[in-house]
């Protein structure tokens, strides 16, 4: 694709949808091209942040579907058809399969409220005040058949030595996810991440 042109990203949620916000106000129409959002809720919030801009939206229940696999399928095949080339997990709540991840090989990515490898999964911020940490952070990463076990692409830290409360982290944080992730996303569109020929768990980052 031309580097001119908007890269087409699709973004999948799961609740109120401010990382989809974050890049509605900022890369949409400029780096990036938002074509398509996807909800594991048909009742997502999210879902009429895209509406009002005219992005069209679907709802994926996985109850909806005989398996996983099915709703991957269903899936991965309406995000193509809206053009998607990059699928952006913002407070996506589910675990995506292997078959939906080679339909878009290297080009699914997920934000996530830790500085990975510390404190994957779900609850990870209640999970890093328990270890007693004072550095918390924010990590992009593309996503693997694992839970937040895919190669890191970038991540932006804060210490919060006082702070015992999740949600006074999650405040902190919130900032920090926005605006990392659409730098991300303007560096994708940009070609400028690829891997290590000699690690490829190792992101490399021009410019």
């Amino acid at each position: 694709m031309p580097p001119s042109q908007p890269l087409p990203i699709a973004v999948l949620v799961s609740g109120v949808g401010t990382n989809l916000q974050a890049l509605l106000d900022t890369v949409h129409g400029h780096e990036a091209q938002v074509v398509a959002v996807a909800s594991s809720r048909a009742d997502a919030p999210a879902l009429a942040r895209a509406q009002r801009l005219g992005v069209p939206v679907a709802s994926f229940a996985r109850g909806d579907y005989p398996d996983r696999g099915a709703r991957d399928t269903a899936l991965a095949d309406w995000l193509e058809q809206q053009g998607a080339k990059l699928v952006v997990l913002a407070g996506y709540m589910e675990l995506l399969g292997d078959q939906f991840l080679s339909r878009f090989p290297r080009a699914v990515i997920n934000v996530h409220p830790s500085l990975l490898p510390a404190f994957p999964g779900l609850h990870a911020i209640e999970q890093a005040l328990a270890y007693g940490v004072k550095l918390f952070g924010v990590t992009v990463h593309f996503v693997d058949g694992g839970v937040d076990t895919g190669p890191v692409i970038a991540q932006r830290a804060v210490e919060l030595p006082g702070v015992d409360d999740p949600d006074t982290v999650l405040q902190a944080l919130h900032p920090i996810e926005h605006d990392l992730l659409a730098e991300v996303v303007r560096l994708i569109a940009a070609g400028a991440v690829g891997f290590d020929p000699a690690n490829p768990r190792r992101v490399l980052l021009a410019g």
